[in-house]
């Protein structure tokens, strides 16, 4: 199987309430994130995270040893200080700031920030829709942000908004599709979300 997520955040005590997270400290943060991560993902799984992954740099092993799956790092402004070190990058299959891959014929693009356009972003008869799979905004909702909100096809892999787990495409494109249709806040800018989201 394969799976996403982004911003986990392990170890930062303040990203509990920064993104009012559910739970009444880091420790219960860190241990319900693990627990749910296992759950989910098994041994030959393979995981894109897409960023922010751990906080404090110097307890990499410790929460990389604790999860299941093969990883693989698209490197968000968190992880810049660690990854780049030996003793880190022995935990991800691929360690890389940007990657493109197929899934289902469809391209999809990863990169831990948001952006407006990437391969095959927008509709063409010929060929298959392509879809951003970000991070970094966590559950922020702002009017900087409604473009992106309105594109369907630019997911958010970020655990605030996925459950606090590893999702499947699938789950992250109704997760998305979920989240976009209570940030947007008008009718017209939801009905342009769902027109879209029709056609594909």
């Amino acid at each position: 199987m394969i799976l996403f997520a982004s911003d986990l955040h392990l170890g930062h005590k303040n990203i509990v309430d920064l993104c009012n997270r559910p739970f009444k400290d880091v420790d219960e943060m860190d241990a319900k994130l693990i627990e749910n991560w296992n759950c989910k993902v098994k041994k030959n799984d393979v995981v894109y995270l897409i960023g922010d992954v751990v906080w404090d740099k110097k307890k990499v092993a410790y929460y990389m040893e604790q999860l299941s799956g093969r990883k693989i790092l698209i490197a968000g402004n968190h992880d810049s200080t660690w990854a780049k070190r030996e003793e880190c990058q022995k935990y991800f299959e691929e360690i890389v700031p940007y990657l493109e891959v197929h899934l289902n014929g469809h391209p999809i693009t990863m990169c831990h920030y948001p952006m407006l356009e990437w391969r095959s972003s927008r509709e063409v008869s010929k060929r298959k829709l392509g879809y951003l799979i970000h991070g970094h905004i966590h559950n922020r909702v702002a009017e900087e942000y409604r473009q992106l909100f309105l594109q369907f096809n630019a997911l958010n892999a970020g655990v605030d908004i996925n459950g606090f787990a590893p999702v499947t495409f699938d789950e992250l494109i109704e997760n998305n599709m979920n989240f976009k249709l209570q940030a947007l806040d008008n009718q017209e800018d939801k009905n342009l979300l769902l027109e879209a989201y029709n056609r594909q």
